[in-house]
């Protein structure tokens, strides 16, 4: 009897977490993952802290090593393009050579950098991240006395321009928005974060909207809306969020909206046709809507529920958005949503606290700053009424808020 074949188109965070847990739970079928990159599947938050500073090797990176690909029989098609998926018959057809029978398909195709046009003879001054390559070609720019700018105040380019100014190169960022962040941490968090890159000496320029870039022979400049004249780098990255690769799933007829329709499972209207991570825009019952997330855990997290899926079982995860964030000798963590009702733990002005979020009386999130096990509580008081008072108590037990008898906790609305 023929072994059934499951087969991950992309072979990044997604794909691999499911390819575990595909074996974990069981499937003991032909498992394939294709990927269009070089590498075998990588972790990607390293990419712009860890690696980028050299203080992490590229071996630390790989999520699935080669050894345990050998013994749990899954195979790697790596720098290899994946066309569409013939959803009549579930096979992948590929740029070259004969299409791959599957039995379940998982599209994992992540997402590309938004780009902007740069003329000039020097386009290797110009850098995006995104992938191990990226990384590795943006290291060797971090050099003592260089000049970077980094387009793009969004925790990527804040995390590049940190390991950059650690390295000893003059960084300045520009960012078109009067307040970074803001609309992922708020308003007051995101000026936090902002003192602490300019304490760190990052020239951050906010409300500096970039009109143009181009490269000379040796130098990369920026036209920025109303500089009296361009301002010169030696290199750029342009850090301005990523598309979703719908591409092959557009052209297999799948729904396409910012992202590959799924449903909470991650299964697409096409029976054994599914998606996960950052290319996803799957149903949330939490938000009464379709999302699409692109973070590392949100990633992982799917991986693991579309492997659930993929083995008939309804497996759903749901959960909170969570993300973290280093930068300097911080490290910074999100849980859930921002919103105007803040009440903060700790030191703000000395960047050890947590910022505690309500949504009327409801906690609907929290931002800590070297402060995570606050957020470890926080997932537990999520949605509901909680006292602001006794949040911003730092005599306070939080834990006896989230596991306490005492009237302090009571049940609430979903955040």
């Amino acid at each position: 009897m023929n072994r059934p074949t499951y087969v991950t188109v992309g072979a990044g965070q997604a794909a691999a977490v499911a390819a575990r847990n595909l074996r974990r739970g069981g499937f003991d079928g032909r498992i394939v993952l294709i990927g269009d990159e070089a590498h075998a599947p990588y972790q990607r938050p390293p990419l712009s802290k860890e690696f980028l500073a050299g203080t992490d090797s590229q071996d630390s990176l790989w999520i699935l090593p080669e050894q345990w690909r050998a013994d749990n029989d899954v195979e790697l098609l790596t720098g290899t393009t994946v066309t569409r998926i013939d959803t009549a018959t579930r096979r992948v057809e590929f740029a070259e050579g004969p299409a791959l029978p599957a039995d379940a398909v998982l599209l994992a195709t992540g997402g590309s950098p938004r780009r902007l046009p740069v003329p000039g003879p020097r386009p290797d001054l110009v850098h995006y991240l995104r992938t191990l390559d990226d990384a590795a070609g943006l290291a060797q720019q971090l050099a003592p006395g260089r000049r970077l700018a980094v387009i793009g105040a969004g925790f990527i380019g804040l995390e590049v321009a940190a390991t950059a100014t650690a390295a000893g190169a003059a960084v300045t960022v520009l960012e078109a928005a009067e307040i970074p962040l803001a609309a992922v941490i708020g308003p007051e968090m995101g000026r936090r974060v902002c003192a602490l890159h300019r304490d760190h000496g990052v020239d951050l320029r906010t409300g500096a909207g970039v009109s143009a870039i181009r490269t000379t022979a040796d130098h990369v400049l920026i036209d920025v809306a109303g500089a009296a004249a361009p301002l010169e780098f030696d290199a750029v990255v342009i850090g301005i969020g990523i598309l979703p690769n719908t591409a092959v799933a557009a052209a297999s007829g799948l729904a396409v909206d910012d992202g590959i329709v799924v449903d909470a499972a991650g299964r697409t209207a096409v029976a054994g046709v599914y998606a996960a991570g950052d290319v996803a825009r799957r149903y949330s019952e939490r938000r009464g809507r379709h999302v699409r997330v692109e973070h590392f855990d949100n990633a992982s997290r799917q991986g693991v529920a579309v492997a659930g899926a993929m083995l008939g079982r309804d497996t759903v995860n749901d959960d909170p958005h969570w993300f973290w964030s280093d930068q300097f000798d911080r490290n910074m963590q999100f849980l859930g949503t921002a919103s105007a009702g803040v009440v903060v733990r700790g030191d703000a002005d000395g960047l050890d606290f947590t910022a505690f979020f309500f949504d009327g009386p409801h906690l609907c999130g929290a931002f800590a700053v070297e402060r995570g096990e606050d957020i470890s509580v926080a997932r537990e008081l999520l949605g509901r009424t909680v006292d602001p008072a006794v949040l911003g108590d730092e005599d306070a037990d939080l834990w006896d808020l989230a596991y306490g008898e005492d009237d302090l906790v009571a049940e609430g609305a979903g955040a």
